[in-house]
């Protein structure tokens, strides 16, 4: 399994509250972690940042390889983290409203489980094709698929960014978890908004399906959506299946 992933700035924010991770546990599965954070002042950076960094270290003590085991462990540690958030931006009140979208990955063998709250995603490359196998928790998401909006003028919807779900921000969480096969010479995108919202699909799947190295598609991605205008952090994770299961 090969890893590359790179975070930015973007061209008009002034701090990063994007955070990314990666971990390995005790039965060498790995956790793959991106989070968006929301919030005034430093409050996104700190929600993002505790997200990542607790779900990455309990995950490091975790002695488990079985998917399913997998699955009731995120919930309960995402549950967890939400509870931590919440009680963090209670306490201290240049923190009150902050929160964190986050999507992760847990690869344990032939198999992978995708874990997402928020409308940061995850996408399946595959045979030539991008999927995006995460659904967004978003206002905009929600009028699409009730026909109040179509797909072209959901780009240029001005409430595009209203969350409908996130770590921190109530007290019960409701992420989507699902658990895949992974084939030999996939790919899994792993990104914030930051990218999805200014480079487009095909765009993806062509930096993706490219000769570059691992590296320098994460970075091509970056340099897309900043050519795009990069108005916000920008965040690209990339996982590739280099080895056949049984090589």
């Amino acid at each position: 399994m090969e890893y590359a992933y790179r975070t930015d700035l973007g061209r008009r924010r002034p701090n990063n509250q994007d955070y990314v991770g990666l971990f390995n546990n005790q039965a060498d599965a790995t956790l793959a972690i991106v989070a968006d954070g929301m919030g005034g002042h430093q409050g996104g950076d700190v929600a993002s940042e505790m997200a990542v960094s607790h779900i990455g270290h309990a995950f490091r003590e975790t002695k488990t390889a079985d998917v399913e085991t997998i699955v009731r462990w995120l919930i309960f540690e995402l549950q967890n983290e939400n509870d931590v958030i919440l009680e963090k931006a209670q306490r201290y009140t240049d923190l009150t409203g902050m929160g964190t979208t986050l999507v992760a990955v847990v690869i344990s063998g032939s198999r992978f489980v995708v874990a997402n709250i928020g409308d940061s995603r995850c996408y399946l490359y595959r045979g030539g094709h991008l999927l995006q196998i995460t659904e967004d928790h978003s206002l905009v998401n929600e009028l699409v698929k009730h026909g109040e909006l179509t797909k072209e003028e959901a780009q240029r919807f001005p409430q595009r960014n209203v969350i409908t779900r996130s770590l921190g921000v109530s007290s019960d969480v409701d992420a989507d978890v699902t658990i895949y096969d992974m084939e030999y010479d996939d790919y899994l995108l792993l990104c914030s908004d930051g990218l999805t919202n200014q480079v487009p699909d095909a765009q993806l799947e062509a930096v993706i399906g490219s000769a570059l190295p691992l590296g320098s598609k994460a970075q091509e991605l970056i340099l897309k959506a900043n050519a795009a205008g990069g108005p916000d952090n920008i965040t690209a994770l990339l996982i590739h299946q280099d080895r056949r299961e049984h090589e």
